[in-house]
């Protein structure tokens, strides 16, 4: 009997530069012990731990019921998109009229459309560091350059502007944002913000700013760099951390006509339109659930003050962030290798974190603190064993 030899497909070069999510990585490892009886928590997944508000869950079962299942518009439903407008003017101070909003699965495709519409090859992206993890990647597959431009621990990872304009070269096209920040934390100040916006008007550069977690933010209040440099901005969010709808996955995006119209082509030769049963869930999410998101603001605020202080009395430096659900602590103590240190935390204590090696934060790990008290509790006890 003869055998046939097995074909291997030539994958892009492309694709093989691809580097996987170590946030999924971990969270993947995590999940396989905890199937194997091993009791796991994981401090590592990205989202929060709430049901979706009950409200949110009865808009999809009328959907469905009215039978609204069907295609939509490539760009999302024009009540969404009136929703989102709405809420851009009332809540951030931004003038965008419903055909300046596109919707997409999910913020993270908001966002590649955004790369691949504004990139050509070897144009540079600036990205403050530590990052998200897919910024860069995102970046390199729509054919630019990232250049991290580094914040400091002791600054509680703010940006410097002089910092940003020195990274400027004559390739610079575009600069991202993330406030508040993932894995930092992190909240630019208004004078931050109007700086960079100068800065980008006076250079003709253009700016991504991802503000999914504008309503998780604790000592501070939000500003949306689009209110000083409308022009230049496209404004990233969604439904998924505010409105505890990850798995719905709902993004979407603002800005200028021209921008948001190629969107849309890329959207519509690849996806085409958002599940259209979530789209209506976010419709009332969107419009309202301010009840729902002062709650979760609070037990975040408290959980935030748990781990940090927990983190700190164990000797694992650990700034205060202003937003966000995530802490970057120094496990320089437990191994000088973040990798190794993860490594060591989850086999030894069996506490899931993410190592900082591809938010560019050496000698660091992220801890998601979107988890009751009850179990940060439980980490700081198995830590303090470790």
């Amino acid at each position: 009997m003869t055998t046939t030899p097995t074909f291997t497909p030539r994958l892009s070069q492309q694709v093989q530069r691809l580097k996987p999510s170590s946030t999924i990585a971990v969270t993947t490892r995590a999940l396989e012990m905890q199937r194997a009886g091993i009791d796991v928590l994981s401090m590592a997944a990205g989202e929060p731990d709430f049901e979706t508000p009950p409200h949110v869950r009865e808009a999809a079962i009328a959907a469905i019921n009215g039978g609204k299942t069907r295609y939509t518009q490539v760009q999302g439903i024009p009540e969404l998109r009136e929703t989102i407008a709405a809420k851009l003017k009332r809540e951030n101070g931004l003038d965008y009229t419903p055909d300046q909003v596109t919707v997409g699965t999910g913020g993270k495709q908001s966002l590649f459309n955004a790369f691949f519409a504004l990139l050509d090859p070897g144009d540079e992206v600036l990205i403050p560091a530590p990052y998200w993890v897919s910024y860069p990647e995102m970046v390199s597959f729509a054919g630019g350059v990232p250049v991290a431009v580094p914040t400091r621990p002791e600054d509680g990872y703010r940006l410097d502007v002089e910092a940003l304009r020195a990274a400027i070269t004559p390739r610079t096209k575009v600069i991202v944002l993330n406030s508040p920040g993932n894995p930092t934390g992190a909240v630019f100040p208004e004078e931050t913000l109007r700086a960079v916006a100068e800065l980008a008007q006076e250079r003709g550069l253009f700016i991504v700013t991802d503000e999914m977690y504008e309503h998780i933010i604790y000592d501070r209040q939000h500003v949306s760099i689009a209110r000083f440099a409308p022009d230049h901005t496209l404004t990233i969010n969604g439904a998924s951390k505010a409105y505890a709808m990850t798995g719905w996955r709902i993004g979407y995006a603002a800005g200028p006509l021209p921008l948001i119209r190629a969107m849309n082509a890329i959207q519509g030769q690849s996806t085409s339109n958002p599940n259209s049963v979530a789209q209506w869930a976010a419709v009332t999410a969107i419009a309202d659930s301010r009840e729902f998101i002062e709650m979760a603001r609070g037990k975040f605020q408290q959980r935030r003050n748990r781990i940090v202080e927990g983190l700190n009395a164990l000797g694992l430096s650990t700034p205060t962030p202003d937003g966000a659900f995530y802490v970057l602590s120094d496990t320089t103590r437990i191994h000088e290798n973040e990798l190794e240190a993860a490594r060591i935390i989850l086999d030894e204590a069996r506490v899931a974190v993410v190592p900082g090696t591809d938010f560019l934060a050496p000698g660091r790990v992220r801890l998601s603190y979107a988890t009751s008290l009850e179990n940060i509790e439980k980490v700081l006890e198995r830590l303090a064993k470790l």
